[in-house]
């Protein structure tokens, strides 16, 4: 099996650079927003990416969803946590999520391997 982590890291990495050379003030705009939505505030760090992995979900952008699962784990969240999560984000979203859901646990199970 292809590491599905490293391979997605990659490529987020590559093309982010590339789409951040391009010095598009409006696009670094909602980087640098998304990177500091995502910091400590009222609600803590580890709450946040549980409300970014339910809301990519439900919008069902597997993209997001690796992106914050794989942040939900180097920040210390344990899968029943991160499967509750899911679980809510499959009942907002509908049985349309389930594909995603697949994919998730699949991601969540390579980021285990990992260690």
């Amino acid at each position: 099996m292809s590491d599905i982590v490293t391979e997605f890291n990659d490529y987020r990495a590559k093309m982010n650079d590339k789409i951040l050379a391009d010095n598009n003030k409006i696009i670094k705009r909602i980087f640098n927003l998304d990177t500091n939505a995502f910091s400590e505030g009222t609600l803590d760090v580890k709450t946040k990416e549980l409300l970014g992995l339910v809301a990519s979900a439900v919008l069902r952008c597997d993209d997001c969803v690796k992106y914050h699962l794989e942040t939900s784990y180097k920040l210390g969240l344990k899968k029943d946590e991160v499967v509750e999560a899911l679980s809510i984000a499959t009942l907002v979203g509908g049985t349309i999520v389930i594909p995603h859901l697949r994919r998730a646990y699949e991601f969540w199970d390579a980021l285990e391997s990992q260690s």
